[in-house]
């Protein structure tokens, strides 16, 4: 015998648990089916950067929306998860990159994000940690960090007091669109069906779009991340640099989490993402060029995730044109975790009210019915046949 509910969630990370919150909230009928632990992968992994300065124009209004949910966190789900409004210091090497933050500053504002200007005599004065490379910074105040191995399971929690059901480790197997609706088999041999199917199934969600049709070019990497030891605690914002070779801030205990590029490869077949070891030692090597009294911080663990990316850089989100019923939110490209509430929040008044207020038509699935512009960012970071370098 089926299980019939409204909607079906594959994927359980933080995008597939905020729909089904949102759609319980609705009173809409909803499961979700992870083949692992809710937030297992990229969503539990990351670095946990609430970043809304120097993001893709076009996403701002879906960034800020997100930001006022990740604002009301403990309102919407009973739990903040270390979310801290620490701010964002972005950083330049040289003239040239300089230039980068000025654009990206001038867009920020242009949505309304209040953006300071720093030179080197303001670093001296606010951030003397700051190595002398760095030549200017651009500050964003309402930028924010949260504890991602804290907010999947919690909101997960959330979306299930709503009436939402989250079936963990358990694997779909087979996906056929019936008519009106669709029908699900997973590995234990239960079906289910449904009258709308989101795929948020992250590194795994082109394989689903595939079966329909739609076929994208993702494919899966992750980006290194460490943690150091403890050490006494005097880094307040997050710091990025504009070449994205450093993404650093610390905790409270002391800790300093640190993220940079280029990605790593990751195999979604086997489940892993291991981070070659000159990876953290360039990493490592980064870090102490931008703030100096790290450079012989000891490292105590390495870690990545499995993401999905895409050529330019920008994700999926919306309504698939090829089946009724059907809504993609995948290839984030590493900046799915400040957009997920937002994404999930869309996502629900798309399936409960047939459209969303917020303008997402930029990262509409049918873009790859032509070929796509290849983003520079991407470029650096990966070959042709989407490897890391």
């Amino acid at each position: 015998m089926s299980t019939t509910v409204e909607t079906i969630i594959i994927g359980g990370g933080l995008v597939g648990v905020w729909t089904a919150y949102f759609l319980a909230k609705r009173g809409r009928s909803v499961i979700v089916l992870e083949k692992e632990s809710v937030g297992a992968q990229s969503s539990g992994v990351n670095f946990g950067n609430l970043r809304l300065q120097g993001r893709y124009p076009d996403q701002y209004p879906l960034s800020l929306r997100s930001q006022d949910l990740w604002e009301r966190l403990p309102e919407l789900i009973g739990d903040a998860c270390e979310y801290d409004r620490t701010g964002h210091l972005y950083c330049a090497f040289n003239e040239a990159e300089a230039e980068k933050l000025a654009h990206y500053a001038k867009v920020s504002r242009a949505n309304g994000i209040a953006i300071e200007d720093l030179d080197r005599s303001d670093l001296d004065k606010r951030f003397p940690y700051m190595g002398g490379k760095v030549i200017a910074a651009t500050f964003s105040e309402r930028d924010a960090v949260a504890n991602p191995r804290l907010a999947t399971p919690a909101t997960s929690r959330a979306a299930q007091a709503l009436g939402a059901t989250i079936i963990e480790n358990c694997r779909v197997t087979g996906i056929e669109a019936r008519n009106r609706g669709f029908e699900l088999r997973v590995d234990d041999g239960r079906t289910f069906s449904c009258t709308h199917l989101v795929n948020s199934a992250g590194a795994w969600a082109a394989d689903i779009a595939a079966r329909f049709g739609e076929t994208v070019p993702a494919f899966a990497a992750g980006p290194p991340q460490f943690v150091t030891e403890p050490v006494p605690y005097f880094i307040g914002p997050s710091i990025q640099t504009i070449d994205g070779s450093v993404i650093a801030r610390q905790i409270p205990r002391g800790n300093v989490i640190l993220a940079g590029y280029p990605r790593t490869a990751s195999d979604p077949v086997a489940n892993r993402a291991p981070v070659p070891p000159h990876k953290t030692l360039a990493g490592m090597t980064a870090l102490a060029r931008v703030i100096p009294a790290l450079a012989h911080a000891s490292v105590i663990r390495v870690w990545s995730g499995i993401e999905a990316y895409l050529p330019d850089m920008i994700p999926i989100i919306g309504p698939s044109h090829a089946i009724p019923g059907l809504f993609h939110a995948f290839g984030f490209c590493g900046h799915g975790y400040q957009i997920g509430p937002g994404v999930g929040l869309c996502l629900s008044e798309w399936i409960c009210d047939g459209h969303t207020p917020t303008p997402l038509a930029a990262f509409c699935i049918a873009r790859f019915k032509s070929e796509v512009a290849v983003s520079e960012k991407f470029k650096a970071e990966f070959d042709s046949g989407g490897q890391s370098r």
